[in-house]
């Protein structure tokens, strides 16, 4: 069965609006090791952590709250940020949904647009939309299978 992948179009007023993002899961093995090293920051954050939530990975770090991160020193919390971006495509032209790319910096002109983007991630990997963040072509049609 191929990752699952959705569709992000940008509502808000601002410079992304219209913009169309594909957003796909991670490979189960590296989800896990995302997941991991997220719930050891946290822990080490002084976090108070379930015991058996490790093995729950990305599900494990909704239960306790993706807030949690916001308790992770900025140097380790980076690297697993730019770690969601490896999961988003951009399509340059909605009207050929058949033609996606990575991202370059350019595609965002919007801090909110990253920060929501990043939501969608994490919600795609725990099976939710994030509050704010849901995706706006509704929940079935935007759920691609890719190969």
């Amino acid at each position: 069965m191929a990752r699952k992948s959705i569709k992000y179009e940008v509502k808000d007023k601002g410079r992304d609006k219209g913009k169309v993002f594909v957003i796909t899961e991670m490979p189960a093995r590296q989800a896990h090791a995302w997941a991991t090293q997220a719930l050891f920051a946290v822990m080490n954050a002084g976090v108070e952590v379930p015991d058996n939530i490790a093995e729950m990975g990305m599900a494990g770090l909704a239960a306790i709250g993706v807030k949690a991160l916001g308790g992770i020193p900025h140097h380790v919390a980076a690297p697993l940020l730019d770690e969601l971006f490896e999961c988003i495509q951009i399509m340059p032209d909605p009207k050929k949904p058949e033609v996606v790319r990575g991202l370059i910096d350019d595609d965002t002109e919007e801090v909110m647009t990253l920060f929501k983007l990043q939501r969608e991630v994490i919600g795609l990997h725990v099976n939710f939309s994030m509050p704010e963040g849901k995706s706006t072509s509704g929940k079935q049609p935007d759920q691609m299978e890719l190969a």
